[in-house]
């Protein structure tokens, strides 16, 4: 089992290979038929997400202005989530092939009913998705409020030397605010070349605030309001960041000295999170990482058995291949922030 506590510091820098073992793996997945689309998977799933969305609508209308309501902004918080994860694979094209409808449904999903920017996120996350865990090029491990390696902490000042000292503790309680950091990021990157349709995306998001705190503060009298935000946006943050936190945090981490192909970069630096059906709902098939960044095009429903075949095909190339529980994935990923943040208390 990998120790994540070690790897930068004690894994070697990897040689790239001269043949292409990915391709290899490629083509037993295509022979499984796992590439292709499952349309009839995403109505279900979508149209669960819609009735769930719809369900918590009308409960928050016929409740009126009540405490109550704070049941109601638990359980959009997790319908919330389960947007983000849709969002996602239609940015992937998990859903459509083509760019159009993939856009199309994206914008809805993302800033229309989420309040994120579609444009923004998927810049972000194609970026990632490139060079998972690279100190220099992945924009999800980029110094900040904390620090993702031991090099970024000798670097660390002000607020984020402070946090990084504490971060493994405070991680989840700054979870809190990642739903409120994704749309201040979107709005922020209206400016961005990235985002191509500036106006449109930021109609959509104002149409989304406009909506979601025109009806909140309408209905709840302004302390119960207060309150059902903080409780809604406080658990959508830790909800997602808990489907993706454990996903890269505490594996490899990259920079320019590594030398990998394309298999090993995706694999060495990337967590599976064993679990059944449940798992895969709640995780939106993200448990499966290794195979999602291996295959992001691949369709959720397809991953399970896409992690048999990679699983058996990096143990015949002697690959390290790391997946472990869900509670199990969050430790690790604390103990390599607490790790990571070593330099920062050392210093005081």
């Amino acid at each position: 089992m990998v120790n994540p506590t070690v790897l930068t510091e004690h894994i070697p820098p990897f040689t790239r290979e001269t043949g292409s073992d990915f391709s290899r793996l490629s083509r037993r997945i295509s022979d499984a038929g796992l590439l292709e689309r499952r349309r009839m998977y995403y109505v279900v799933r979508f149209g669960a997400v819609v009735l769930a969305l719809a369900v918590g609508c009308a409960a928050f209308a016929v409740l009126g202005d009540s405490w109550w309501q704070l049941l109601v902004a638990v359980w959009l918080a997790g319908v919330f989530g389960q947007v983000g994860l849709a969002a996602h694979d239609l940015a992937h094209r998990q859903v459509f092939t083509g760019r159009r409808p993939a856009e199309i449904g994206g914008l809805i999903a993302a800033n229309s009913l989420l309040g994120m920017s579609y444009g923004w996120w998927m810049n972000k996350h194609t970026r990632h998705h490139a060079n998972p865990n690279h100190e220099e090029k992945d924009p999800d491990v980029a110094p900040g409020v904390l620090v993702w390696s031991r090099r970024q902490a000798g670097t660390a000042r002000g607020l984020s030397a402070f946090v990084g000292r504490h971060q493994a503790a405070l991680f989840h309680l700054l979870l809190t605010l990642e739903g409120f950091q994704l749309s201040v990021a979107s709005f922020l990157a209206l400016r961005n070349p990235a985002v191509k349709r500036p106006l449109l995306e930021g109609s959509l998001l104002i149409l989304h605030f406009v909506v979601y705190f025109g009806a909140i503060f309408t209905v709840l009298s302004p302390g119960r309001a207060i309150a059902f935000v903080v409780v809604h946006e406080g658990l959508l943050g830790i909800y997602l960041g808990s489907v993706f936190a454990p996903n890269h945090k505490g594996m490899q981490m990259l920079t320019a000295e590594h030398g990998l192909d394309f298999l090993r970069r995706q694999v060495l630096t990337s967590r599976n999170v064993r679990g059944g059906r449940f798992t895969d709902a709640l995780m939106g098939g993200l448990n499966y990482q290794i195979e999602h960044h291996l295959f992001p095009s691949m369709p959720t429903p397809a991953l399970r058995q896409a992690q048999a075949i990679t699983e058996q095909y990096c143990a015949e190339l002697g690959i390290p291949y790391h997946q472990t529980g869900l509670i199990a994935s969050h430790r690790e990923a604390l103990l390599y922030l607490k790790s990571a943040g070593e330099p920062l208390r050392a210093r005081r």
